[in-house]
């Protein structure tokens, strides 16, 4: 799995969007940091904030996580080459599953926010059809930030993330190598269970 550190940056980079996106960056930066900004209105709401209503906090963060992140595509990535040999019901079970696993290593580090800056290095359009873009941010004081860059898919008229690379580590190539090993091991089903017991 990840490693604590690189959870906690991407934790970080969630709640340290205290600098809005520089006027020259495009669009999938401005949505990327529209979705921060709204996570962080849920975590500065003193209603929320009573901890008798940590968990509905949590909740709300997962529901607009969902503006962030394409987890179907994120999925699709990490099982990399098992994807095409699943049925469409295992594909929706994968995601849903994987979604939450997700979900809950990051909104679970969400508290150990210690007001880390970040800052938009840049942005660019990428993919043969322009449907993909990298966002490359650096999280914490200049000297020790983290790079942490995220890789965004264009699906209808928004950009969500797919992927995150945490001082150049991609979160998609780590969970891809735990999930083959697993299936070459095991099985697929097997993985399942893993995935839902974590």
């Amino acid at each position: 799995m990840p490693t604590r550190r690189s959870v906690a940056a991407v934790a970080a980079l969630w709640l340290g969007a205290v600098l809005a996106a520089p006027a020259w960056a495009g669009q999938p930066a401005e949505q990327l940091f529209t979705s921060i900004d709204r996570v962080m209105k849920v975590l500065n709401d003193p209603e929320l904030k009573r901890p008798a209503k940590a968990q509905e906090r949590r909740a709300a963060i997962r529901r607009l996580a969902g503006d962030m992140f394409d987890f179907e595509e994120f999925a699709r990535r990490s099982l990399g080459r098992h994807w095409e040999a699943r049925t469409a019901t295992e594909r929706e079970e994968f995601v849903r599953l994987f979604r939450d696993l997700i979900e809950r290593v990051f909104t679970g580090k969400l508290d150990l926010y210690n007001g880390e800056k970040v800052v938009v290095v840049s942005d660019a359009i990428d993919g043969v059809r322009g449907d993909e873009a990298t966002v490359k941010t650096q999280v914490g004081a200049s000297q020790g930030a983290i790079p942490v860059d995220f890789w965004m898919v264009h699906r209808g008229d928004s950009w969500r993330a797919c992927d995150i690379v945490i001082g150049g580590v991609s979160l998609v190539r780590n969970y891809r190598a735990q999930f083959d090993k697993v299936i070459k091991r095991t099985s697929y089903q097997q993985l399942v269970k893993q995935v839902r017991e974590k």
